[in-house]
């Protein structure tokens, strides 16, 4: 008897209480609040192990960027010529490549969240939205660091008398972000739902991921485009994002509301489809590995 009221008295002193979920979108936003420690922990993790026992270590961060950077002004600024709207080469190209690097990285990484982390999802619980949000945030450092050596060439590239225009669309550029992170965590959660059945889509995201950036303007202006197959990059979300950030800092770029617009709504119904089938493959996940 004594042991039974025991019992009661730690069932009415439960903090938390685990039920499974009962609906289509369940976001469980509370519990993503209450693991908030957790989130940070992962994210750090990713941050400090992504260049772990490397001889550069975080310089890398800066590195990868540049080198981009560099192969992109020779390849396609001098060799192939293309155009760069009067901007000068190097600022264009990484542009694009700081801000691509952000949008491919979310969805690469969170492509892999249910292979990657499947002993820990096998052995406890925590909200599994934690593992790719906490994906966004770690590569939201990555992003803050090489924003800010972009920012420290659009400085000196400027004290220099280059053609570039900074302006007021730069206080966009957070929500340029969170249209970026919500499309990466989007398109990423839905390809690792599907990968749990399907392995093989795992080999097929980076190869796409390269793909997508050939049909954004990154290592061309939309400007250059011709107008009969410019609908085809005004289609990818990705396109608008780069052009404003790209307008926002240098001062040239296409700039419009509507598709800025297009951009979120699209991100909006991504997301939605990615957590649908995110929330559903998560209760059966543990039974295909």
């Amino acid at each position: 008897m004594a042991t039974l009221s025991r019992a009661k008295i730690d069932c009415e002193n439960w903090t938390m209480i685990i039920r499974p979920q009962r609906r289509w979108i369940d976001l469980r936003l509370d519990a993503l609040w209450r693991y908030r420690d957790l989130i940070a922990l992962f994210a750090w993790r990713d941050f400090a192990a992504n260049y772990k026992q490397t001889i550069l270590g975080p310089l890398w961060y800066l590195i990868q960027p540049l080198l981009t950077t560099v192969m992109f002004t020779v390849i396609f600024g001098h060799l192939a010529g293309l155009s760069t709207e009067g901007l000068p080469q190097f600022l264009f190209y990484m542009s694009g490549t700081v801000i691509w690097s952000y949008f491919s990285a979310c969805l690469s990484r969170t492509s892999n969240t249910f292979i990657t982390n499947a002993a820990v999802f096998g052995k406890v619980y925590f909200p599994r939205l934690a593992v790719p949000i906490s994906i966004l945030l770690s590569n939201l450092v990555t992003f803050a660091i090489q924003f800010g050596q972009f920012l420290a060439f659009v400085a000196y590239f400027g004290l220099t008398g280059a053609a570039i225009q900074p302006n007021g669309w730069i206080w966009l550029t957070p929500v340029l972000l969170g249209i970026m992170a919500g499309l990466g965590l989007g398109f990423g959660i839905i390809i690792s739902s599907l990968t749990t059945r399907y392995r093989d889509l795992q080999y097929l995201v980076t190869f796409g991921v390269q793909l997508l950036m050939y049909v954004t303007p990154v290592i061309y202006p939309l400007s250059a485009v011709p107008d009969k197959y410019r609908w085809l990059l005004l289609a990818n979300p990705m396109t608008p994002i780069v052009e404003t950030f790209r307008f926002a800092f240098l001062g040239a770029g296409t700039v419009d509301i509507i598709h800025l617009l297009y951009s979120f709504a699209f991100m909006v119904a991504v997301l939605i489809i990615g957590i649908l089938i995110f929330n559903q493959v998560e209760h059966t996940f543990m039974d295909t590995v």
